[in-house]
């Protein structure tokens, strides 16, 4: 059985909820990475901030990205998945909720980040081109 744990990206990093958005992008550019998970004051995950959410609802918007924070971007119920849970169940939840990226857990404490890229490297064709289908379709 293939986990989450098999095919995430190992090292994934938080961004504080009270961290700025430029600070967001700079950890972004260090970790060559579109988005971070979004931490509160307890490293509980409160969401996920993503480059496009910098650029489209911040500066396109005329706010300041050094005086908005991650935790004012983040919008609502993150979801995430166990180290443990079975593959199936990794594209059940991004094809469910038409997700991109998915935080996986260990332990209450962040472990890694499945995304496309993960997926493509890990999945049969056929399981690829069905969670392609789903979170790209149009709803």
């Amino acid at each position: 059985m293939t986990t989450a744990g098999d095919i995430m990206h190992r090292g994934a990093q938080w961004i504080p909820a009270h961290e700025t958005l430029d600070r967001a992008a700079q950890l972004m550019r260090q970790l060559d990475v579109g988005a971070l998970p979004i931490s509160d004051e307890n490293e509980r995950l409160c969401g996920i901030l993503t480059d496009r959410d910098i650029v489209v609802g911040c500066v396109a918007m005329g706010h300041d990205p050094a005086k908005v924070t991650a935790g004012e971007m983040a919008k609502g119920t993150p979801r995430w998945v166990e180290s443990g849970a079975d593959v199936d169940e990794v594209l059940h939840e991004m094809q469910g909720r038409q997700i991109r990226r998915l935080p996986v857990i260990e332990n209450k404490r962040l472990v890694g980040m499945i995304s496309e890229a993960d997926l493509a490297k890990h999945l049969t064709e056929e399981q690829l081109a069905g969670w392609v289908e789903s979170v790209y379709a149009k709803s």
